[in-house]
């Protein structure tokens, strides 16, 4: 699910149990050079080690980097796509990108706020009359900006205690073909209180997605799928991008996705969750993407080619994030987050996390430096590894 919170996830070692698959992949040698992109050069040496020990140490399948800096493409793999074969990872691979969704659909609501089809303080009553009430939940006080901004306060359905259970915990294996309703969804999250009033605090919830997702789809007429396709994907060109809705196979290249469930023990066994349904994170964290196609996604938004500047300027009207309620060092806006990397520099994009795949996009303020990086992997914390890598590109001197 589409819970960018990395505690959620347990950590294990690469010895022994789970280990082995790691191990018998890298057995074939797979961190050697990396496959190249094409027209791409290698990523500069700093990143590569970082990659490496991702792979040698932290224990991931494999992690896939690609930068785009001006004109210039930079690509570097290490691990493995597969540990059964031990293919390698490649630059066309598609890949769940967890809450990196949640940038996608922030940007068609500003894309409407600027044609006037709907205001940021719009309440999601006015949208969604009577689906957000009960157990002191009231749409009537909550605005559109409230969901984007991850301070309406309404309880992340992720954290509901059957939810944990289903899709962290070996219990997911029995549940990932399972389908869910937005409107579902939304019903999980009114089952509980609000964490505090609106406008109030700050806490990551996807619940504020689902019904922005919800908003598009009856403000426009068509779906979320369709609007994010029409708006983003076909505009920019994005050949591997998409919302796959109720499939649960990914389509063409693509790497394994493996997961040991939050289990923390060094030998928790591994599974390969690749087919799953992401019916369960929907707008909030459901869709799928390249290193490719995310840099260049990143680079139009922060450039400015996907939103007038009024709206613009409200989605990176940024606030930090509460110390302990997320990644440390971060800012939140509508939809994007910057990060103040170890050496001060700060950069600007979005991660995400689902079961077997964890990824971040981050660059220059500017749009002209983007580095796109993935696991396929979701223990020992992959979040540390793609901030040292983001450190070792935009901190360390050419």
């Amino acid at each position: 699910m589409a819970n960018f919170t990395p505690k959620v996830f347990g950590s294990r070692a690469t010895r022994g149990g789970a280990g082995s698959l790691v191990a018998g992949a890298l057995a074939v040698g797979t961190l050697g050079a990396p496959a190249a992109a094409e027209g791409a050069r290698p990523v500069r040496p700093e990143v590569r080690r970082v990659m490496e020990q991702a792979v040698a140490e932290g224990g991931v399948p494999g992690m896939l980097v690609e930068i785009r800096e001006g004109h210039q493409r930079r690509f570097g793999a290490a691990g493995v796509a597969d540990t059964a074969t031990g293919r390698a990872r490649q630059p066309q691979e598609r890949y769940r990108i967890g809450s990196t969704t949640k940038t996608f659909t922030a940007t068609v609501i500003l894309q409407l706020a600027a044609e006037r089809r709907l205001g940021l303080d719009d309440t999601v009553e006015r949208w969604l009359p009577g689906l957000v009430r009960g157990n002191g939940n009231d749409g009537r006080k909550i605005t559109i900006r409230h969901l984007l901004s991850m301070t309406s306060g309404l309880f992340n359905y992720s954290l509901d205690p059957a939810m944990l259970t289903r899709y962290y915990s070996p219990a997911f294996m029995r549940h990932r073909f399972d389908r869910y309703t937005p409107e579902q969804l939304v019903k999980i999250a009114m089952g509980h209180a609000p964490d505090y009033a609106p406008g109030m605090d700050w806490a990551y919830s996807n619940t504020g997605y689902i019904l922005a997702g919800m908003i598009i789809e009856r403000v426009t007429g068509s779906s979320y799928a369709e609007q994010v396709d029409q708006r983003i994907i076909r505009p920019l060109r994005l050949t591997g991008t998409y919302v796959p809705g109720n499939e649960t196979q990914l389509r063409g290249p693509h790497a394994r996705h493996y997961s040991t469930h939050s289990v923390p023990q060094a030998d928790a066994p591994v599974h390969d969750v690749t087919q799953m349904s992401a019916s369960t994170s929907w707008a909030a964290g459901g869709m799928v993407s390249t290193t490719g196609d995310l840099t260049r996604f990143f680079q139009a938004l922060l450039r400015g080619w996907l939103l007038p500047p009024a709206q613009q300027r409200q989605m990176f009207a940024t606030a930090a994030t509460p110390q302990g309620k997320w990644i440390p060092d971060t800012t939140y806006g509508l939809g994007v987050s910057s990060i103040k990397l170890p050496c001060g520099t700060t950069v600007w994009g979005m991660g995400g996390a689902i079961n077997g795949s964890f990824s971040f996009t981050y660059g220059t303020r500017d749009g002209r430096h983007m580095m796109a990086q993935n696991v396929n992997g979701d223990w020992n914390n992959p979040i540390d590894t793609f901030t040292k890598a983001l450190d070792a590109e935009f901190c360390t001197k050419a």
